[in-house]
């Protein structure tokens, strides 16, 4: 059971909880804290496993059909495992929860809530944001939470600009990567931005956040931000100029690679700044 929630909790998108909170604690001056710990293991299987665990338990009526659901592009559940999923939600993410309310300033566990709460909402009843246009949008600013929460648990002030940079990328990759879902959510009755929009209605959308998040980025960093610019222009000009859903399933996995290229960059940056002596030893 441990192995399939580890699938269910999608190994290959980590990098979206943890490359975000390895990036804020350099930019909150750290190289390395141990501090990070205990936050880097819960943003690891138990913040994921809460984020597709709960997605998968609410979202099987349309799973089952789609024919990118199974792999990595997520899990196919059944009925059964629905409450093995919801206890190994509960188990692996409230601890960590009450030993953050305990341990951190009130800013660095308020936003750690608000983290969770949102992507539990993503997909839960009563709210779920996933079927409500533009808010299921707004609501994946969440994935940029860490870039706030992380320095205020170490101490310092958040770097805004490449925060909110990272809120408007998060809300324009989630509605990008919802065009390849339009068919089957629609089927089912759930209206998200992408299925309101349409294709290219999508994707003017997506544009529109990218560029404010290149614009934000730059702010903070040139290298990444061009490389935030070509990869996201890319993705959008080749959609747009088929705009099927066979063309947006293929690109997927395209857009799965953006941030571990865009983390790559910056973690390059890092690593020239070790060998010149930027960061202290």
């Amino acid at each position: 059971m441990l192995r399939r929630l580890v699938e269910i909790s999608r190994p290959v998108l980590w990098v979206n909880t943890i490359g975000t909170t390895v990036i804020a604690m350099w930019l909150s001056g750290y190289l390395w804290t141990w501090d990070i710990l205990p936050i880097l293991i819960w943003v690891t299987f138990p913040f994921n496993l809460l984020i597709y665990g709960i997605n998968d338990i609410f979202d099987r009526e349309t799973d089952d059909p789609n024919a990118r659901k199974g792999g990595y592009g997520g899990a196919k559940i059944v009925d059964g495992e629905v409450r093995a999923i919801a206890w190994g939600v509960a188990l692996t993410n409230i601890p960590f929860l009450v030993y953050f309310v305990v341990t951190l300033p009130w800013p660095a566990w308020a936003w750690m809530l608000a983290y969770a709460f949102s992507f539990w909402q993503y997909s839960s009843t009563p709210l779920r944001f996933k079927g409500r246009p533009v808010w299921d949008s707004i609501s994946n600013t969440d994935y940029a939470y860490p870039l706030v929460f992380v320095p205020f648990a170490l101490g310092e002030q958040p770097v805004w600009a490449a925060a909110i940079g990272l809120m408007a990328w998060s809300m324009a990759k989630h509605v990008y990567d919802a065009i390849q879902d339009i068919d089957e959510d629609a089927d089912a009755g759930i209206r998200t931005t992408a299925v309101a929009f349409g294709t290219k209605g999508a994707l003017i959308w997506s544009a529109v956040f990218w560029v404010i998040s290149t614009v934000f980025f730059a702010l903070v960093n040139w290298p990444v931000a061009i490389v935030n610019a070509l990869i996201a222009g890319w993705l959008v000009i080749a959609l747009w100029r088929e705009p099927t859903t066979p063309k947006a399933r293929d690109l997927y996995r395209f857009s799965v690679a953006f941030p571990y290229v865009a983390g790559a960059v910056a973690g390059f940056q890092l690593v020239v700044g070790l060998v010149v002596g930027s960061y202290p030893a």
